[in-house]
């Protein structure tokens, strides 16, 4: 595990091979700092909310910002290293290096989280949905494993070169500095003096190096977050149009058929004066009714009355027969006026059922008209919205 903090300042005396390693360690670590934006490139960025474990506890988690901030994938092709940045305002929340010994583990459907040794915490993220966790996990696996592969084949290149190393260190051993008497001893006292300007050099660089390598991931950050934004707003000024579209194409048919209803309306209207004559037509059948209901009463009064004459007029036969005549014709009469009367009721009957289902077909399109005027009203105010915004 890499130590953050320099261990010069713990061991002021050290050998000449100790010292020259720790150099070439901090050159090494300035470097990436210094050429990001050449030698590094983001390959996945996200948006997420970033948690770090609480180092007293190691069980609460602490959040790293109030918003959702950018969550980026970097690959150094130089170094063939894999980063893990994300940058909230002027600090670098999450600078981790993915290792093969990392492991990505979702702890909810939103939720995911990793150690890192080196830094020696735990990073948390709270996601907006299961699938933005997804990808990210399945991009924490292939950069994990191509963190595998880079790493097999620098072992390889190393044992190649081993053999030199371990005769370069050998020639290095001897030191002129272990010398206890004399002036060894102030060659040692001038070699702390040069460690300890040496190590505020450093640090001092790498001071400004970070702050340099923290502006510059701030910015490309804030790049992809400008550049998601723009194919969001994009997509959703495409899909708006296609909207516009299709509510076109949706008012152009409801126009349509508002024609249809209002021809069907006119046509049930026309369809009302015919039975407003019919009505008439029953109103003077009702009369007809009510005038021979009228007439066969007073026949038959007569009838009874003709009877009562019968009685008492026994020697008039002519008149006998012409009553009998009389009685016959209106018998048949009746019978003829009893029909007309049943027919004049089946045609009521059935001109006040073709009224009443006339009546609710009136009702039916009437509402069905309502129902559509309403949408194209809100289409209305639809398109009007869009437009305004737009």
């Amino acid at each position: 595990m890499d130590d953050p903090v320099n261990p010069v300042g713990h061991r002021p005396v050290l050998l000449k091979r100790g010292s020259d390693n720790t150099q070439d360690c901090s050159r090494q670590s300035q470097q990436p700092r210094s050429t990001t934006s050449n030698r590094e490139q983001p390959i996945f960025s996200t948006r997420a909310h970033v948690f770090q474990i609480d180092p007293a506890t190691k069980r609460n988690w602490i959040p790293a910002s109030k918003h959702a901030l950018t969550v980026s994938y970097f690959y150094d092709a130089t170094r063939s290293v894999y980063r893990i940045i994300s940058v909230g305002g002027t600090k670098a929340i999450i600078n981790s290096t993915i290792t093969p010994n990392m492991t990505f583990t979702k702890t909810s459907q939103k939720f995911g989280q990793w150690a890192d040794s080196r830094a020696n915490t735990v990073y948390g993220l709270g996601f907006a949905s299961e699938q933005h966790l997804s990808q990210f996990a399945e991009k924490f696996q292939e950069v994990k494993e191509a963190a595998r592969l880079a790493r097999e084949k620098s072992q390889d290149k190393t044992e190649l070169t081993n053999p030199a190393l371990s005769i370069t260190s050998h020639q290095v051993l001897p030191s002129p500095i272990i010398s206890s008497n004399g002036p060894g001893e102030d060659k040692l006292f001038r070699s702390q003096s040069a460690d300890v300007e040496v190590t505020t050099e450093k640090e001092r660089l790498k001071k400004m190096l970070s702050e340099g390598s923290v502006s510059e991931v701030q910015w490309e950050a804030e790049f992809f977050s400008l550049q998601d934004n723009n194919n969001k707003l994009v997509a959703a000024l495409h899909e708006a149009n296609t909207n516009v579209e299709q509510w076109k194409k949706q008012l152009a048919a409801y126009q349509e058929e508002t024609e249809t209803l209002r021809h069907r309306v006119a046509e049930l209207e026309s369809q009302g004066v015919h039975d407003s004559s019919s009505e008439n037509n029953k109103e003077e059948l009702s009369q007809t009714l009510e005038e021979l209901e009228l007439l066969i009463k007073a026949k038959d009064e007569e009838i009874q009355m003709l009877k009562s004459q019968k009685c008492g007029h026994w020697e008039a036969e002519g008149e006998r027969e012409e009553t009998l005549q009389k009685l016959q014709e209106l018998e048949l009469r009746n019978t003829e006026l009893e029909r007309r009367l049943h027919l004049a009721e089946q045609t009521l009957a059935e001109t006040l059922a073709e009224r009443e289902k006339i009546h609710n077909e009136v009702t039916k399109v009437a509402e069905i008209m309502d129902v559509k005027i309403f949408e194209l009203s809100e289409i209305r105010q639809g398109l009007a919205k869009l437009l305004e915004s737009n």
